[in-house]
């Protein structure tokens, strides 16, 4: 049975030949599923074929279904292969904001931490030693603004870790709003956690250019803030 959603409108934020840029929203998973009447990869193509009769859709990366932001999908799979290759050698910067209720320690801080996937719970876990089946997480953060409901983090992972910025948040005691799963007891929005993926940065192939997309917050209370 597949699960119904509202339909949310896909935002484009660029599109060239090779690929486009979306706003993904909070809900929906990224790529197609028998079990999801709508997700990013449905709604892509269903926006390419308004122009190409067997469209592309390359699924390059891909966001937590309750995580919102920006998403690049290639139109071509040489594309898809030449992005593969920059996310696989570090080559791509993945800027995210997160809301936190609880004042961290620190303003800043860089966490390093031993990870282990929970496959039955489908949740990260912090652990304390490394074992065979354990992975490094690293993450960068600092506390740029708050409001009323709580304190703007930019988040900037070292790595590519299942859940990272959600457990290792977590372990330092700030999970991230509407997040139950690692431990949030502030309602939020449905199937939503407070963790936006805002900007992506990434070299372009064979130049030294550098180029940048960003994606609007999510129009809602809790992302009002007077930095952003």
């Amino acid at each position: 049975m597949k699960r119904k959603l509202g339909m949310p409108t896909l935002e484009v934020i660029h599109e060239n030949n090779d690929y486009l840029v979306v706003n993904k929203a909070a809900g929906l998973i990224t790529e197609q599923s028998p079990y999801e009447a709508i997700t990013i990869e449905t709604q892509v193509f269903n926006h390419l074929l308004k122009s190409k009769r067997k469209p592309y859709v390359g699924i390059i990366h891909r966001l937590d279904r309750v995580t919102s932001g920006v998403l690049i999908i290639a139109k071509k799979k040489s594309i898809l292969v030449e992005f593969n290759n920059l996310f696989s050698s570090r080559k791509v910067q993945k800027t995210y904001l997160a809301v936190v209720k609880n004042k961290p320690a620190k303003n800043k801080g860089n966490l390093v931490n031993f990870l282990i996937k929970n496959n039955k719970e489908k949740r990260a876990e912090i652990v304390q030693s490394k074992s065979k089946d354990t992975q490094n997480c690293m993450l960068s953060y600092k506390v740029i603004d708050k409001n009323d409901f709580g304190y703007l983090l930019e988040v900037r992972p070292k790595t590519g870790r299942f859940h990272q910025i959600r457990a290792q948040l977590s372990n330092i005691g700030l999970p991230i709003i509407g997040d139950e799963k690692y431990g949030s007891d502030a309602t939020y929005a449905p199937l939503c956690i407070c963790l936006h993926a805002w900007k992506l940065t990434f070299e372009v192939s064979g130049t030294k250019e550098t180029l940048t997309y960003e994606a609007p917050l999510p129009n809602h209370d809790f992302w009002r803030f007077k930095s952003i």
